[in-house]
């Protein structure tokens, strides 16, 4: 059947080889990077009646991050997290403009006032 082989094809997608990659040396050191990844499905099964074809329909999406990395160095493991520069900057840009929105209305209201 069609939707049990993409079902395998999503859980091979989905492995702990995709969220823990492999592992690297550097000076003395062990990096082990890790990811975040998700993944979502769907699908329908039967015929369709009013339209020509007949058969299982199944999608899927995955998404990975980068998270961080795991360094090991003289038995010692400490978490290194990835910093996402674009969601900072979003964010900061989110935060700009409600400060500008509020600024605004805040004008806008004192002025109606007077």
């Amino acid at each position: 059947m069609k939707a049990q082989r993409e079902v395998g094809a999503v859980r091979k997608l989905l492995s702990v080889r995709r969220v823990f990659g492999d592992p690297i040396e550097v000076e003395g050191a062990t990096i082990i990077p890790a990811a975040r990844v998700k993944g979502r499905a769907g699908g329908r099964g039967g015929d369709r009646r009013n339209r020509e074809g007949q058969g299982d329909v199944v999608g899927f999406k995955v998404n990975a991050r980068p998270a961080g990395a795991f360094v090991v160095r003289d038995g010692n493991v400490s978490w290194q997290p990835a910093v996402d520069v674009n969601r900072i900057v979003t964010g900061g840009q989110l935060l700009g403009l409600m400060g500008l929105v509020t600024f605004l209305v805040f004008r806008f209201r004192l002025g109606r006032r007077r």
